[in-house]
């Protein structure tokens, strides 16, 4: 796969739009989404001492303060836009389950800390995070104590007007706060650009940034649900039902982490929608993610083939995590903002190493170095649906017939170019262009019967290079007819060598071209169909 254009990379840097994450950046206020959670706020203030409760549940809202507890986390982060934030200290807030010391909070609070601290009644207790899921926004320590006074879970049912109070420490403020509302509206969306909940409550019993965690309860002191966002613009609130978070919780506190990689993130996407992802603040050592290499900073683009991202939503990412077991071997692809590269590896699998792309290879060759605005991006697939890929908006002029090459091998093909029929792409894919040996035949035949008749200059052709799961050669060309440069790419599946020949015929005048035809190639899906 192609290293995604490395100028639209860096222009977007500044104009990620984010959906306002946990880790609180602007956002969406609009509809029934729960577009901002209270952030992990920092603090550098710590609760005075007074009396410690004695064990047993809590059974009123008056006594909410004995159960919950603030969370001082302090580690090393990268937020989007503040940038690597070294020993930072982040407050949330979370409640106890047990008398031995469990206690639930969300993912966002604790996930990638170095060191956590709690405090209940002004008394300092050292934790530990058990499990965690970015999925769920969910996390469940264990808190160094015994006899403690915790919540119960409630067991009934909710209806809209129900009263509730929501517990915790706002703004890094270690004076407890306690707020009253109602539910307002009970299956609320909970699909964010940090979570994909299925299960989640509106309310109006404000939470502010430190809320994160917190109990949402009943007037008996139960837990309703776990507050994880709000929207101060708009008084809308959201909690995660506990009951149907139960499962989940219970495998947290086994140490299980559940629809997880171990990261601490949220979805992130350029303003015109061309670069989108899971932007990973921290990473919690020893997960999958660490053991991949993925670290703060990175975003990932892809899982499996398939873009996670999209929207600025979590969706597509937990998905793909909730479709697979915690163990499954799965392809990503991170963009690294420090160095500006692509990296490809495997979770459970191989590590990451640096992908190739056109652009870091042969902008020596090219005319100018024009950025080009793309006007966005649309999916297309051939007329057989074999092939699938997302082009530029400019490349408008586009036929996606099937055709033969060479008068003899039948080929799926998707052909695109800019309105002056300059620019563009051509992609190819056919089971029959199998026979004629593979990605060097490819590459002779069109060398020698199509463009050195056409082009000046051979510039000559590439080492042998892999793409995911392909491997293949491309060649180059200058002096045209006309005036584009040329790049012919053939690359055929790894795994199964003589199964298909793809093919990959760019038309490019500038660098700005180049780095169109890597995001295409990025793209690049094939779906089966019917494969010619």
């Amino acid at each position: 796969m192609i290293k995604k254009p490395t100028f639209r990379i860096l222009s977007a840097l500044t104009a990620l739009t984010l959906a306002s994450m946990a880790c609180g950046i602007g956002g969406n206020t609009g509809g029934d989404d729960p577009t901002e959670a209270p952030k992990p706020t920092e603090s550098s203030e710590q609760p005075t001492a007074e009396p410690q409760s004695s064990g047993g549940a809590i059974n009123s809202w008056e006594d909410a303060e004995n159960a919950t507890i603030q969370i001082l986390a302090e580690g090393s982060f990268v937020d989007p836009a503040e940038g690597f934030q070294a020993n930072a200290v982040g407050a949330g807030s979370g409640f106890l389950i047990s008398s031995d010391g469990l206690a639930v909070t969300n993912n966002h609070v604790v996930t990638g800390s170095a060191r956590l601290k709690v405090y209940l009644n002004g008394e300092e207790y050292r934790a530990k995070v058990l499990g965690a899921s970015e999925c769920w926004d969910l996390a469940v320590i264990q808190i160094d104590g015994e006899d403690l006074p915790f919540m119960e879970p409630y067991e009934g049912g909710i209806s809209v007007g129900t009263e509730v109070y929501s517990a915790g420490f706002p703004l890094g403020d270690p004076e407890f706060t306690l707020t009253r509302g109602i539910i307002s509206k009970e299956n609320a969306d909970g699909e964010s650009n940090w979570a994909s909940v299925d299960s989640v409550v509106q309310h109006d019993a404000r939470i502010n940034p430190g809320n994160s965690g917190g109990p949402l309860i009943n007037e008996d002191g139960q837990v309703v649900g776990v507050n994880y966002a709000g929207n101060a613009s708009t008084d809308q609130n959201f909690a995660i039902m506990l009951q149907d978070a139960q499962d989940v919780i219970e495998q947290l506190t086994d140490g299980i982490d559940v629809d997880s990689i171990g990261i601490n993130g949220q979805a992130v996407m350029s303003e015109d929608g061309s670069i989108q992802g899971i932007w990973v603040s921290s990473v919690k050592s020893g997960s999958a993610a660490d053991r991949t290499g993925i670290s703060g900073g990175d975003i990932i683009i892809e899982m499996e083939g398939v873009s996670v991202g999209r929207g600025g939503a979590m969706t597509d990412y937990c998905d793909i995590l909730r479709s697979h077991d915690a163990g499954s071997t799965l392809s990503i692809s991170v963009l690294r903002f420090a160095t500006s590269e692509v990296l490809e590896g495997q979770l459970n699998g191989r590590e990451l190493t640096q992908s190739f792309s056109f652009g870091g290879q042969v902008d020596e060759n090219t005319t100018g170095s024009t950025e080009v605005d793309p006007g966005g991006f649309y999916t297309i697939s051939d007329d057989t649906g074999s092939l699938q890929v997302d082009l530029p908006n400019i490349w408008s002029e586009v036929d996606t017939s099937t055709y033969q090459l060479a008068g003899e091998y039948d080929v799926a093909r998707i052909q695109a170019l800019d309105g002056g029929f300059e620019a563009g792409v051509e992609f190819g894919v056919s089971s029959d262009l199998a026979q004629l040996g593979g990605y060097v035949q490819f590459l002779d035949l069109y060398r020698d019967e199509v463009y050195n008749p056409q082009c000046s200059t051979y510039e000559g052709r590439s080492d042998v290079i892999t793409y995911g799961d392909f491997e293949g050669q491309y060649d180059l060309f200058s002096g045209c007819d006309d005036g584009p440069q040329v790049v012919v790419l053939s690359m055929r599946p790894a795994s199964d060598q003589t199964a298909y020949l793809i093919y990959v015929i760019g038309y490019v005048y500038t660098d700005g071209d180049f780095d169109l035809l890597d995001s295409a190639i990025s793209s690049m899906v094939i779906t089966g169909g019917n494969l010619p």
